[in-house]
């Protein structure tokens, strides 16, 4: 909206500083936690009034009834926080804009639905199955791959349409040619079901998931920047700023949301929230060829992801015992007596160093 102001007055009204991404990308980051911060607490009110609250389940020795009644849904106020400002401060003609909107409305309708049916089913068990969710994350991942890769709409330059880039590594590590289709169908189921899996303590999804945003909004804004992406010999992604903007916003959003989901949490983000972030994060991801990035940056939610592909596929399935108390991880922990903010905290601790590393992999290649 901003770009279209100043296109429409001639940057005459407006000053110039408007225009640029860094002050653009700072001023979504602080609208979305106003608007987060100053709506949130009456969200919550409505959301408790329309009975939408948590169904928690029990983990034999470990109990949750404590929590069972609070708010889910919480996503909505991420959403609404983030939605609002990508239309302020975001250039409403980009690709990248159109694209990561799209994502935001997908996953967070996907996310709402499973909430829906798991509140007026009453169970946590009851919203969509696991393979619909999965058809619908696929879904998604086709029109993205189909959009991202096709000539006619594609954002890369056709010497990078299929290659893979790894952190670390200067050049691409292999042209996957027409297999980059299923990758990345791959990339979106497996980034959005990491986030929901790690979606079980009080902010322990949050934070983690704020680093990770803000490792791809750094990468955005360096790809979108042609002599930044020349002096750190990143191939330049024209329009890429943009997403930096939206991410920004993202990370506002998932400041004003923790702010009620700190220990005890007011609210829940539930399936709305995590598939919510888990989408963007996967789009930004693809979008910026960063995709393996995401091992490092979302070492929290990786973890959290391959717990349960241990405990479900290779524990239960074929050795026909657990490997792990419970899936995923973070509920191990509690069984052994660790305190729930203790864990949280923890893992924030982590998720800080794996920052570190990504910001490093910018120029150590």
């Amino acid at each position: 909206m901003i770009s279209w102001l100043l296109d429409l007055f001639n940057s005459a009204e407006i000053p110039r500083i408007a225009s640029y991404i860094t002050f653009r990308a700072l001023m979504a980051m602080l609208t979305s936690f106003l608007i987060g911060i100053i709506f949130g607490k009456q969200l919550i009110k409505i959301i408790f009034q329309m009975n939408f609250r948590d169904k928690t389940r029990e983990y034999g020795d470990i109990s949750s009834k404590s929590k069972d009644g609070t708010p889910t849904m919480g996503g909505l106020i991420i959403f609404t926080s983030f939605l609002v400002s990508v239309i302020i401060w975001g250039d409403l003609n980009s690709f990248f804009i159109h694209i990561i909107l799209f994502a935001a409305f997908w996953f967070t309708g996907l996310g709402f639905i499973d909430d829906y049916l798991k509140s007026v089913r009453g169970s946590s068990d009851a919203g969509l199955s696991r393979s619909l969710k999965l058809f619908f994350q696929a879904l998604f991942g086709v029109i993205l791959a189909i959009l991202v890769l096709s000539p006619e709409s594609s954002p890369f330059a056709p010497d990078v349409v299929t290659v893979l880039f790894a952190p670390f590594i200067k050049n691409p590590i292999i042209d996957l040619s027409y297999v980059y289709y299923f990758f990345i169908v791959l990339v979106i189921i497996g980034i959005s079901n990491a986030i929901n899996f790690a979606d079980g303590l009080d902010g322990l999804a949050t934070v983690p998931a704020s680093f990770v945003t803000i490792v791809y909004a750094i990468f955005a804004y360096i790809l979108g920047n042609s002599k930044a992406a020349d002096y750190l010999l990143f191939p330049y992604l024209k329009g890429s700023g943009e997403l930096s903007i939206a991410l920004a916003a993202l990370i506002g959003a998932l400041a004003a949301f923790l702010w009620y989901n700190t220990y005890p949490a007011e609210i829940f983000m539930g399936d709305t929230g995590a598939l919510l972030l888990g989408g963007v994060i996967a789009t930004s991801a693809i979008l910026l060829k960063k995709e393996l990035l995401f091992i490092i940056a979302g070492g929290i939610f990786v973890i959290e992801f391959l717990s349960v592909f241990i405990q479900d596929f290779i524990g239960i399935k074929f050795l026909k015992r657990r490997i792990f108390y419970r899936a995923p991880i973070h509920h191990t922990y509690q069984f052994l007596g660790i305190a729930e903010p203790k864990i949280v905290v923890r893992f924030w601790i982590l998720s800080v160093i794996f920052l570190i590393i990504s910001i490093i992999s910018i120029k150590l290649r």
